[in-house]
């Protein structure tokens, strides 16, 4: 079992630091937020004074941070814990962001002679709870075989899909992919309920036909429809919208700098923005059905 030092414990990380004190390992943690602190020391864990604290002596560091800027602070800044953690340690970040912030906060472990993986995550809150998150891995094969008894502790799938920032790249590609997806899926329920039909048995029949995909079968975003869905409960929980904005600024960034086209991203993007900007941006990103049907009369 390994010492782990793990920073950020949000909706996802939290459930991610409780599931590798079930496995077994010595896990340190800290948080900004003290009432998530104490949620992780009641699952187990040692809550530290500073993130400088919790990677002292630590053989795995695991981040699980917002965005770009909080990962380069937490790691470059100018009280970064880069020098103080450990020779010879593993550094894991898990959080989602510019595949350039994950290249330089590699190269500068690199430099310190510390192993380092980027390792953002697909799954959601649930996935994070249950210990069946997909791990989508950037950096050398070697660092990840380090890293994969650590990973199997809280995720199902890992995936190896390129160098440094690479991890990051493909969960940019998902995450814009699922916005879209997402975003028509609801598009599409709304124009058969306008037009007199059910949306359960409109849903029912694409989840078993071409139009099948996760928005339809597990996060459905029409009320009523499935049970467990944030749409069931006003779409509170779930993944937030401003997120989804994050993300697919993230991907359009991306694309800009590849030159590559991506107008559907771009309008997602755009969309999922006039959802935040209607004030639901802290809701579930599958509350953007919202701004083609007036669901909220409904819930």
């Amino acid at each position: 079992m390994s010492r782990i030092a793990f920073i950020g414990l949000g909706n996802m990380g939290g459930p991610m630091a409780a599931n590798l004190v079930k496995a077994g390992h010595e896990v340190r943690v800290f948080d900004l937020v003290q009432a998530a602190l104490d949620a992780a020391v009641a699952a187990g864990a040692t809550a530290a004074p500073s993130a400088r604290e919790a990677v002292t002596g630590a053989e795995v560091v695991i981040s699980m941070l917002p965005a770009s800027r909080h990962v380069e602070g937490l790691y470059l800044g100018d009280d970064g814990i880069l020098p103080h953690i450990a020779d010879g340690a593993l550094v894991i970040d898990s959080s989602t962001i510019a595949p350039a912030s994950a290249r330089k906060v590699a190269e500068a472990a690199k430099a310190r002679g510390l192993a380092t993986i980027d390792a953002p995550v697909s799954g959601g809150v649930a996935g994070a709870q249950a210990g069946t998150l997909t791990f989508i891995v950037g950096g050398e094969a070697e660092a990840l075989e380090r890293a994969r008894p650590v990973l199997e502790a809280m995720g199902r799938n890992i995936f190896h899909v390129g160098a440094s920032g690479a991890g990051q790249v493909a969960k940019l590609c998902n995450n814009m992919a699922l916005g879209v997806i997402m975003a028509a899926t609801g598009e599409a329920i709304a124009l058969g309920v306008a037009n007199g039909l059910d949306a359960k048995v409109l849903s029912d029949m694409m989840a078993v036909s071409t139009g099948r995909s996760w928005a339809t079968e597990v996060c459905n975003p029409w009320p009523g429809v499935i049970d467990t869905a944030p749409a069931a409960r006003g779409y509170a929980g779930g993944f937030g919208n401003d997120l989804m904005l994050k993300d697919l600024g993230l991907a359009v960034e991306a694309a800009m700098q590849s030159n590559s086209p991506v107008p559907l991203g771009e309008l997602a993007r755009n969309l999922y923005a006039m959802n935040s900007k209607a004030g639901n941006g802290r809701l579930d990103f599958s509350s953007v059905v919202r701004l083609v049907a007036p669901v909220q009369d409904q819930e």
